[in-house]
C-alpha cells in the first residue's frame, strides 16, 4: 500500500507513529480519537499502512499503542481496542490476557510511568516533536523515490544486461525510445541524495537544536534501504552511461559514415557529371565569361559539400583522438576515402577554373590583336594624300609603331595559346575513365585556328605595309625631287641675277678681258650644271608620278620656270660673251696701235686699222646702252647706269688715245713742236 493512494485518509491523522519507543524499544503507535465519530474503516486502513512501515526486526519487539480517548466516548475506545485484536499479523507485546495483549487504562499524566517523557509527544506531556504533515510529505517522497528507483533499476538492468550479451545485431541497431529509461536517472539520484540528507539530518538533529528522535529514523523509513537503492542506482547508472556512451559513439560513427557516403556519392555522381558536361573553353570573351559563371555556380554547389567535408573531418579527428582501438581503422579508412574524393574533386575544380581563366586571357589577347589588325588594315585601306615629306615620315613612323604593336600582340597570343595548349595536353583523365580526347581536339583546333588566322591577317597587313612603305618612300623622293627642282630654279635665277648685276666690267686691257671671258665661261658651266640637275629632277618626278599614278605639283610650274630662267640666262650669257669678245678685239687692236712698233711702220700707218678700232669702239659703246631683250619682251640691263657709264668712259678714254696716236702719225711735225 502506498501513501499516495490513501493520502486523504492519512491527512486526517487517525493514527501515527511518532518515532517514540517504550522501555522495551517497541514503537509507540498513537491513535488520537476526537469528538467526531471515527471511521473505523479508515482507521483500519491507516493502521494497516502504519504497521507495514517498520521492519520485521522492529515488529518483533512489539508495539505500544496509545489510544487517546480523552476527546471521545468510551464505547469508541472499546471498539478501537477490539479492532486492534484483529491485527493478528503484527506482533504486539503479549500477556496472558484474552485479547492477546496487555490493556492498561491510565490517565495522561501517568503515562510517564510506562514511557519516558522524551519518547512522548507534547500532547501527553512529553518533549518529542512530531509534525504529521512533514512526516507525510517525507513519506510520500520516500515512497516515490523507492518506486521510481526500483523501476529504474529494473530498466537499467534490462538495458545493461542486453548490452552485455554482445549481440552484433544489437550493436548495429540505432538507439530508440525502447533503450531509454522511463524516468531521468539524474533526477532520481538527486531526489535520493536529498532524501538521504534529510533523513540523516533529522535523525541526529532536533528542531530545537538538541538531540531528539525524529519520526523519520532508520526504523521508520529504512534509511539503509535508501542508501542501498542509491548505491545500486549509481552502479547501474554508471554502467548505463557507459552503454549509452558506446551506443552514442557507435551512432555517431554510423552517422559520420552515412554523411561520408553522402558526400562521396554526390561528388562522384552529380558533382562529377557537372564537371564532365563542362569541357569547352568558348570561342570568345563573352562565351568564356559565360562558362566561368556556370563554373562558379558549380563551385558554389561543391562548396556546400566541402563544408560538410570539413565538419566531418573535424568530427573524425576528434573521434580518432578519443576513439577505441577497434574504431581507429574504420575511422582512418573513412577519413582517407573522404579526403581522396574531396581533394580529387577540388583539383578538378581548380584545373577547370585555371583552364577557363587561361582561355579568357587568350580570347582577350586575341580580341585586342584583332582590333589592332583592324585598325592597321583600316589605316592601310585609306589612300594617302600627305602634304609634305614630314607628314609622310610621321605616317611611316605610325605604321611602324602599329606593326610593332601587332608583332608584340601576336607574340603574346602565341604565348597565351601555347600555355593554354599545355594545360589541355596536361589534363588528366579525371572523368573516371572517360576519354576527353575528342573534346580536347575541338579546343586545340580552335586555339590553333585562332593563332593561324591572326598570323595570316598579320602577314597580309605586313605585305600591305611593305607596299605602303614603298609608296611613301617614293612620295618622299617625289617631294624631294620637287623641292630640289624648285631649288635649282632658285639657284639658276640667282645666277642670272648675279650675271646681270655683277658681271659688268669689260676689262682694262685685252689680257684682263680674256680672263673675264674665261671666268664667264666657267660661270656658264655652273649654270648649265644647275639647269641639267633641275631637268633631271623634273624627269625623275615624272617617272615617280607615273609609278604613283598621281600628278606632280611641279609638272606645270617648275619646268616652265626652269626653261624660262634658263632661256633668259642663255640670252644674257650670250650678250655677255659678245661684249667681252668685242672688248677683246677692241683692246687688242688698240694696244697694237698704241705700242711703239718701229719694225712695222706700215702697219701702224694703215688708216683702215684706225677706222676699224674706232668702229669697234663705237659698236661696243652702243651695245652697252642696249638692254637684254628676253623672249617674253621684257628688258634687262647689265648693272646700274653708273656702272655702264664707268665702263663706257674707260672705252672712250682708250678711243681718245687711239685718235691721238692717229693724229701723231698724220702730222709728226705738229706733235714734235708741241712736245718741244
Amino acid at each position: 500500500m502506498e501513501a499516495s493512494v490513501i493520502l486523504p485518509i492519512l491527512k486526517k491523522k487517525l493514527a501515527f507513529l511518532s518515532g517514540g519507543k517504550d522501555r522495551r524499544s517497541g514503537l509507540i503507535l498513537t491513535i488520537p480519537l476526537c469528538l467526531e465519530q471515527t471511521n473505523m474503516d479508515e482507521l483500519s486502513v491507516t493502521l494497516d499502512y502504519l504497521l507495514s512501515i517498520p521492519s520485521e526486526k522492529c515488529k518483533a519487539r512489539g508495539f505500544t499503542v496509545i489510544v487517546d480517548g480523552r476527546k471521545s466516548q468510551w464505547n469508541v475506545v472499546k471498539t478501537v481496542v477490539l479492532m486492534l485484536q484483529k491485527v493478528t499479523h503484527f506482533c504486539f507485546w503479549k500477556e496472558k490476557d484474552r485479547l492477546g495483549f496487555e490493556v492498561i487504562l491510565v490517565s495522561a499524566n501517568k503515562l510517564t510511568r510506562y514511557i519516558e517523557p522524551c519518547q512522548l509527544t507534547e500532547d501527553f506531556g512529553g518533549s518529542l516533536t512530531y509534525d504529521h504533515m512533514d512526516w507525510l510529505n517525507k513519506r510520500l517522497v520516500f515512497e516515490k523515490f523507492t518506486k521510481e528507483s526500483t523501476s529504474l533499476l529494473d530498466e537499467l538492468a534490462l538495458i545493461n544486461n542486453g548490452s552485455d550479451k554482445g549481440n552484433q545485431q544489437e550493436k548495429e541497431r540505432s538507439v530508440d525510445l525502447n533503450f531509454l529509461p522511463s524516468v531521468d536517472p539524474e533526477t532520481v539520484l538527486q531526489t535520493g541524495h536529498e532524501l538521504l540528507s534529510e533523513l540523516q539530518q533529522r535523525r541526529f538533529n532536533g528542531s530545537d537544536g538538541g538531540v531528539s528522535w525524529s519520526p523519520m529514523d532508520d526504523e521508520l523509513l529504512a534509511q539503509p534501504q535508501v542508501m542501498k537503492l542509491l548505491d545500486s542506482l549509481r552502479e547501474q547508472y554508471t554502467r548505463y552511461q557507459e552503454v549509452c556512451r558506446q551506443r552514442s559513439k557507435r551512432t555517431q560513427l554510423e552517422e559520420i559514415q552515412q554523411k561520408v557516403m553522402q558526400v562521396v556519392n554526390w561528388l562522384e555522381g552529380p558533382g562529377s557529371e557537372q564537371l564532365r558536361a563542362q569541357w569547352g573553353i568558348g570561342d570568345s570573351i563573352r562565351a568564356s565569361q559565360a562558362l566561368q559563371q556556370k563554373h562558379e555556380e558549380i563551385e558554389s554547389q561543391h562548396s556546400e559539400w566541402f563544408a560538410v567535408y570539413v565538419e566531418l573531418n573535424q568530427q573524425i579527428a576528434a573521434l580518432l583522438n578519443a576513439g577505441d582501438e577497434e574504431d581507429l581503422v574504420e575511422l582512418k579508412s573513412l577519413q582517407q576515402q573522404l579526403s581522396d574524393v574531396c581533394y580529387r574533386q577540388a583539383s578538378q575544380l581548380e584545373f577547370r577554373q585555371n583552364l577557363l581563366q587561361a582561355a579568357l586571357e587568350f580570347h582577350g589577347v586575341a580580341q585586342d590583336l584583332s582590333q589592332q589588325l583592324d585598325g592597321l588594315l583600316g589605316m592601310l585601306c585609306v589612300d594617302v594624300a600627305p602634304a609634305d615629306g614630314a607628314s609622310i615620315q610621321q605616317t611611316l613612323k605610325l605604321l611602324e609603331e602599329k606593326l610593332k604593336s601587332v608583332d608584340v600582340g601576336l607574340q603574346g597570343l602565341r604565348e597565351k595559346g601555347q600555355g593554354l595548349l599545355d594545360q589541355i595536353s596536361n589534363q588528366a583523365s579525371w572523368a573516371y575513365g572517360k576519354d576527353v580526347t575528342i573534346e580536347n581536339k575541338e579546343n586545340v583546333d580552335h586555339i590553333q585556328g585562332v593563332m593561324e588566322d591572326m598570323q595570316l591577317r598579320k602577314q597580309r597587313c605586313e605585305d600591305m605595309v611593305d607596299v605602303r612603305r614603298l609608296k611613301m618612300l617614293q612620295m618622299v623622293q617625289l617631294f624631294k625631287c620637287e623641292e630640289d627642282a624648285a631649288q635649282a630654279v632658285e639657284w639658276l635665277s640667282e645666277l642670272l641675277d648675279a650675271l646681270l648685276k655683277t658681271h659688268i666690267r669689260l676689262g682694262d686691257d685685252a689680257q684682263e678681258t680674256k680672263v673675264l671671258l674665261e671666268k664667264h665661261r666657267k660661270f656658264v658651266d655652273v649654270a648649265q650644271s644647275t639647269y641639267d640637275y633641275g631637268r633631271q629632277l623634273l624627269q625623275a618626278t615624272v617617272v615617280l608620278c607615273q609609278s604613283l599614278r598621281c600628278t606632280s605639283r611641279s609638272s606645270g610650274d617648275t619646268l616652265p620656270r626652269l626653261n624660262r630662267v634658263w632661256k633668259q640666262f642663255t640670252i644674257a650669257s650670250e650678250e655677255r660673251v659678245h661684249r667681252l669678245e668685242m672688248a677683246i678685239a677692241f683692246h687688242s687692236n688698240a694696244e697694237k696701235i698704241l705700242q711703239d712698233c718701229p719694225e712695222e711702220p706700215e702697219a701702224i700707218n694703215d688708216e683702215e686699222q684706225f677706222d676699224e678700232i674706232e668702229a669697234v669702239g663705237k659698236s661696243l659703246l652702243d651695245r652697252l646702252t642696249v638692254p637684254v631683250v628676253y623672249p617674253d619682251g621684257t628688258e634687262q640691263y647689265f648693272g646700274s647706269p653708273s656702272d655702264m657709264a664707268s665702263t663706257a668712259e674707260h672705252i672712250r678714254d682708250r678711243m681718245k688715245l687711239v685718235s691721238l696716236k692717229r693724229q701723231q702719225l698724220r702730222h709728226p711735225e705738229i706733235m714734235a713742236t708741241e712736245s718741244s
